[in-house]
């Protein structure tokens, strides 16, 4: 079990930022209030911060998040030199915060995820803890559509062997030591929520309420959440894989009854064939093939961009705390 009872954890809340200087601000104030009341209750360290990651934006994010780095002790900055995508970012922030950190805890920018709950990731922490999840009491406040293909997405990914918390996004609390082993993890296909419970490692979940986006608009549109949830499925399982080969089996097999059934007409002299039944067929088993063929594209695609090892991000700059600023200058 971890204990803290003489030096309290340090805690660094790691923030990925795609274009919110709408909503920046009022993050910032809510996370430094949080902070402001773990210390006072020396749940954490004095020297816990909050690391914004501004993954490429096109707006003020980075000229925000350096203004309140000058005037409040809680805000650190890591800018990424372009746009490396959400979980790009999150593992670059990740991979920042444990070099100081005892945990850490994601959290994206838009203040969905509810804030007050961080004080309870920490208690569990105290627990012994070393991975919290934070999982959603229910999604009442989404649409008929996206109930259910969430419903889907998590069923169709746990049907295919992957070990994923239902409810769970990318909002949790992780200790140094399982930080420390995701680094091993050197795949460029990045699906972090798939990735954290392969690690193990004792872990338990939170429940909260998801709110409305406090400001600006949602960085995951239709399109964008179809592709990440493509993305998790193949970077997980083979299934998709080992289905294509039990079709192709299966349209073997049909393709020999469909042989014998020629067989017996011709022989009964009824050689008249159906043209709407043979056009039917051809497109029906086209349109399977393309598939086929698009899927395993799909993780060739995959293998090309594991084998050329490029990075995953670039830092282009880093801001430390005006607290940890001070203390190098003492130290001069």
């Amino acid at each position: 079990m971890n204990t803290y009872e003489d030096v309290p954890p340090v805690l660094t809340i790691v923030v990925p930022c795609y274009n919110e200087e709408e909503v920046l601000p009022e993050t910032i104030g809510r996370l430094s209030k949080v902070l402001d009341g773990l210390i006072r209750e020396r749940l954490i360290a004095e020297e816990s911060t909050v690391l914004f990651v501004d993954d490429g934006s096109r707006d003020r994010t980075w000229d925000i998040i350096v203004q309140y780095n000058q005037s409040n002790p809680y805000v650190t900055g890591l800018k990424l030199a372009h746009n490396a995508g959400h979980q790009s970012a999150l593992l670059a922030g990740l991979m920042k915060a444990k070099q100081t950190s005892d945990c850490v805890i994601s959290i994206d920018a838009d203040l969905q995820d509810d804030v007050d709950v961080i004080r309870e990731f920490i208690l569990k922490f105290h627990e012994g803890y070393e991975v919290v999840y934070g999982v959603r009491r229910s999604r009442a406040t989404d649409t008929a559509f996206k109930r259910s293909t969430a419903l889907w997405f998590y069923r169709l990914m746990q049907w295919m062997g992957v070990d994923i918390v239902y409810n769970h996004a990318d909002y949790r609390l992780t200790s140094k030591r399982v930080l420390d082993n995701l680094e091993n993890f050197k795949e460029v296909n990045l699906f972090l929520r798939g990735i954290i419970p392969l690690i193990g490692f004792k872990s338990t979940e939170v429940y909260y309420d998801r709110h409305e986006r406090f400001a600006g608009e949602s960085k995951y549109p239709l399109k964008k959440m179809l592709s990440f949830a493509f993305d998790g499925i193949t970077s997980f399982s083979v299934t998709p894989i080992r289905l294509v080969t039990v079709a192709g089996f299966l349209f073997f097999l049909i393709s020999i009854l469909a042989g014998v059934y020629v067989l017996v007409d011709k022989l009964q002299g009824d050689t008249v064939s159906g043209w709407a039944s043979l056009m039917i067929s051809i497109w029906f088993i086209g349109g399977i093939q393309l598939l086929s063929l698009g899927l395993i594209g799909e993780y060739i695609g995959k293998i090309y961009k594991e084998v050329k090892r490029r990075p995953l991000y670039i830092v282009e700059e880093e801001l430390s705390s005006i607290r940890s600023a001070a203390r190098e200058r003492v130290r001069v």
